[in-house]
């Protein structure tokens, strides 16, 4: 038997053995993240879930464990609270590792311009957890993504007017990527720093193990990712 005949008849196994779900749930009221499912091509719906950010336990020590766990627990939220009915449920958490502190959104001003002065001028790692939830399943796949970020060196100044825009508010580190006060290298997931690795889901939707309730089949990212950063990815064709 051929590869592609192989990952065809357990692609076929898979969907025989799972519910299909009749819609995709984005567990998630980002703006970012709703524009960025989009280039997927998939119809999908939106629900706002709150789970606790529980920063300051023992997995803060694997950052990619705990961002996982994290988005698990946003998709099992959404079905305990009655919005992922016959759904395929995706659901993001994103967090911020430097020099071995996990930071997620900032409790208030303060604390923000906190993690923005640590920040400036140095390197640091952004975590998104993804969970993908099939109907029928009691638990939710789960993995992470890592990206090396490159803070500008933001003078205070500069930091007023980022922060006068109250874009910090609701982001991890208390930046948002598209803010363009970071950057990332084009061998590098820049839209997994906006909450949402975009290749990598695609991958994880279009692989063998893909969820077998997927109701749509998305399109490759790649050339709109492009497009709508303005520089050509070297990491996006290598997955997707």
């Amino acid at each position: 038997m051929s590869r592609l005949s192989a990952i065809s008849t357990r692609y076929y196994l898979r969907m025989t053995q799972h519910q299909l779900a009749h819609r995709i749930l984005l567990a998630s009221h980002s703006p970012r993240r709703r524009r960025l499912l989009t280039l997927l091509g998939l119809d999908f719906d939106m629900a706002a879930v709150e789970t606790p950010e529980e920063l300051d336990t023992p997995m803060a020590a694997d950052p990619a464990t705990l961002a996982a766990h994290l988005a698990a627990e946003k998709a099992l939220a959404a079905r305990t609270e009655g919005l992922a009915e016959e759904a395929l449920v995706l659901a993001f958490d994103t967090i911020v590792v430097h020099e071995g502190s996990v930071m997620g959104k900032p409790a208030d001003d303060e604390d923000a311009w906190r993690m923005l002065r640590s920040l400036s001028g140095r390197t640091h790692e952004v975590v998104t957890g993804v969970a993908l939830l099939c109907p029928d399943e009691e638990s939710p796949t789960a993995f992470a993504v890592t990206t090396r970020v490159q803070m500008d060196d933001l003078s205070d100044a500069r930091i007023i007017e980022w922060m006068g825009s109250g874009e910090f508010r609701g982001c991890a580190g208390a930046y948002n990527i598209e803010g363009q006060v970071a950057d990332v290298a084009a061998t590098e997931c820049f839209n997994n720093v906006a909450g949402l690795p975009l290749c990598h889901l695609y991958q994880h939707l279009t692989g063998p193990d893909a969820p077998g309730c997927l109701p749509q089949t998305p399109k490759s990212p790649c050339a709109a990712c492009d497009m709508l950063l303005g520089r050509t990815c070297e990491l996006g064709p290598q997955l997707a």
